[in-house]
């Protein structure tokens, strides 16, 4: 790929930039850099690599799913100030 003064009109104009003569030179450098690296990336061998779902190795820090000690539903309601104790639900101010 070729990077011109061209290019680097579009691609200023695609992000809505209005580079100067200089800062269009300074661009075109920096893209050519840029696109280097990229370049060199190519030539690395990845046939023998596995492709990765995650960078880290790390796929599930997620703390198992068991369940614990907890309130039964009278003890919950004795702490509300205005509960349906028969129904078993809070009565709560409302919103809309």
């Amino acid at each position: 790929m070729t990077v011109d003064e061209q290019l680097i009109l579009r691609l200023a104009k695609l992000s809505r930039l209005a580079p100067t003569p200089e800062q269009t030179d300074r661009l075109r450098a920096d893209l050519v850099n840029i696109l280097g690296m990229v370049e060199k990336l190519d030539e690395l061998d990845l046939a023998a690599v596995a492709p990765l779902r995650y960078v880290t190795g790390v796929e599930n820090v997620l703390r198992p799913d068991a369940s614990g000690d907890h309130l039964d539903r009278a003890e919950a309601l004795a702490n509300a100030p205005d509960a349906d104790q028969e129904g078993g639900y809070f009565r709560v101010p409302r919103v809309i």
